[in-house]
């Protein structure tokens, strides 16, 4: 790859931190939602996590081995500012902490790339004001994305205001799979993302007129996307399908950044259904002509998450079905069995899809500067599975279509693997693992284990790229024997975890009953 491209992994806040409730830090809607019976698998939290909160040093120790650039990980709103209201609370201790975690960044020349949202708004503002579905809080906003430029921004030159929006809306007002958990079929997810557009509007425009001459940083947003194949090329209805696809997903959030309002086929679908409905207007919202001008421009780079890609055709949606973002979109999705699917039944790997993600955004935004802000597989982990082949196949496919990409002329800068750990993978638990080091979350100390994938990662970084098959067989081959003795040792010490375990708990619970059954056998013996 090209001299002074950047390699990094990424992490957030809630999946990581642990601490939910220490030192100051207010509730957010995952504390909230997590502590709901049967929201999330084996009704699991992420009260501790990764106890990130507490392994900084650790943490960043880790990422020096891997000799990566950058890394990327967010700050908690609620662990700075526990009501989210600026003027009602501060929390200097979790603003140390942050202050902390990016000088030691810096320390080990390690780039912080900070993401501002990544879904943990505080709970007092989704109480008080149902979270975004209400427009205050493009203001609210605005004011803890101040107090995080005015704190970190003369170390901080890589803002990221909000990691995958769509997940954001749709999942959190429309199917309820996320925190805060509402499903306000057809109207919530477009309402909670017109509040999300116009607020990182806002943080833009007050980065630009008050911080940047001074900070000299840069602003962007993370957007996660698939990559819609028509199953047909040659038939126009497959291909207006699969553009949809896209157009539903990338441009909702894309397109008023870069051509100042959403897609003109998401206006004609979701308008014309609305009519069809009874409805006097569309339920998607609209823009004002003052408000597309202020949106349009507002992103320094563009952040690109993907992991995966479906084929897709068209199909028609009857009216009598209840109104939602799926049946607006007037398609179906369709994979293909042949593709390699090491985990969970969404992540399928087909690595030429993110070439033609990336040649898309080139073609429709003007080429925009392109971080790579997540990609990566995970997989449905029943035992410690340290020697993870599919994670390697993964990324050499993914990084080398995004290489071809570039061949091309896309203008990426920097790759972000995701994930660093294993962590709270939000409604799926701790079921899910995307980690290159595996985390022991039954071990109280919560231990890290490098997987093959790590090792092998570290070569590309250190390569800057692939140098040569032979060598990249070498690297598998070697990354494959490291992970077989650290599974080894693993093994070894989840026996003596095991042991201490019976120790702390067994032992004492067998000595109690053995006094009980004393005391009871004395007191039948007198008795009588």
């Amino acid at each position: 790859l090209p001299l002074g491209f950047l390699w990094g992994v990424g992490s957030s806040a809630y999946q990581t931190e642990g601490a939910w409730d220490k030192d100051g830090k207010g509730p957010s809607i995952w504390d909230a939602f997590t502590h709901m019976k049967g929201k999330v698998f084996r009704n699991e939290t992420g009260d501790s996590a990764c106890d990130g909160y507490y392994k900084v040093k650790d943490d960043i120790q880790i990422l020096k081995d891997l000799k990566v650039n950058h890394y990327l990980f967010s700050i908690s709103w609620p662990r700075i500012m526990p009501t989210g209201i600026k003027t009602e609370q501060l929390n200097e201790k979790g603003i140390q902490f942050y202050n902390d975690t990016i000088n030691s960044l810096l320390e080990n020349n390690i780039t912080p790339i900070v993401s501002l949202y990544h879904w943990d708004l505080p709970q007092v503002l989704q109480e008080k004001y149902g979270g975004w579905q209400n427009r205050s809080m493009i203001n609210y906003f605005n004011d803890y994305a101040n107090l995080c430029f005015e704190k970190f921004g003369d170390r901080v030159k890589h803002w990221i205001t909000f990691n995958n929006p769509w997940a954001v809306a749709e999942k959190g007002y429309e199917t309820g799979e996320h925190a805060p958990g509402l499903k306000l079929g057809g109207r919530g997810a477009y309402k909670a993302a017109h509040h999300i557009i116009k607020t990182h509007a806002k943080v833009w425009h007050s980065y630009n007129n008050t911080w940047r001459s001074e900070q000299q940083g840069m602003v962007g947003i993370s957007l996660t996307s698939g990559w819609g194949e028509p199953v047909d090329p040659h038939s126009q209805t497959d291909r207006d399908a699969a553009e949809r696809y896209i157009q539903f997903h990338l441009g909702w959030f894309a397109n008023p950044i870069y051509r100042g309002d959403y897609p003109e086929i998401m206006k004609n679908y979701v308008g014309r259904k609305s009519t069809q409905q009874g409805l006097g207007t569309s339920r998607l919202p609209t823009f004002s002509v003052q408000e597309k001008t202020y949106i349009k421009g507002t992103s320094d780079f563009l952040g690109i998450g993907h992991f995966t890609t479906r084929y897709v055709l068209q199909k028609t949606f009857p009216l009598l079905e209840a109104s939602s973002y799926h049946t607006d979109r007037d398609l179906a999705e369709l994979v293909d069995p042949k593709w390699p699917a090491p985990g969970p039944n969404w992540l399928y790997s087909v690595p030429w899809g993110f070439r033609r993600l990336l040649n898309f955004i080139k073609t429709q935004y003007g080429n925009p500067l392109i971080y790579v802000t997540e990609n990566g597989v995970s997989v449905k982990e029943q035992c410690t599975q340290l020697c993870d082949e599919w994670r390697i196949e993964y990324l050499k496919g993914y990084i080398n279509e995004m290489l071809k990409a570039l061949n091309d002329g896309v203008n990426v800068k920097g790759y972000t693997a995701w994930s660093l750990l294993d962590k709270f993978e939000w409604n799926k638990g701790f079921s899910e693992r995307f980690g290159f080091y595996h985390v022991e979350f039954k071990n109280k100390n919560k231990p890290r284990y490098p997987k093959a994938s790590a090792d092998y990662y570290k070569k590309i970084i250190s390569a800057n790229g692939f140098p040569n098959p032979r060598e990249v067989g070498n690297w598998y081959r070697k990354a494959m024997d490291t992970c077989s003795t650290t599974h080894q040792h693993l093994a070894t010490g989840s026996l003596t975890t095991r042991m201490e375990m019976l120790s702390e708990i067994v032992l004492p619970t067998v000595f109690t009953l053995c006094i009980l059954i004393s005391i009871v056998l004395l007191t039948l013996y007198l008795r009588s």
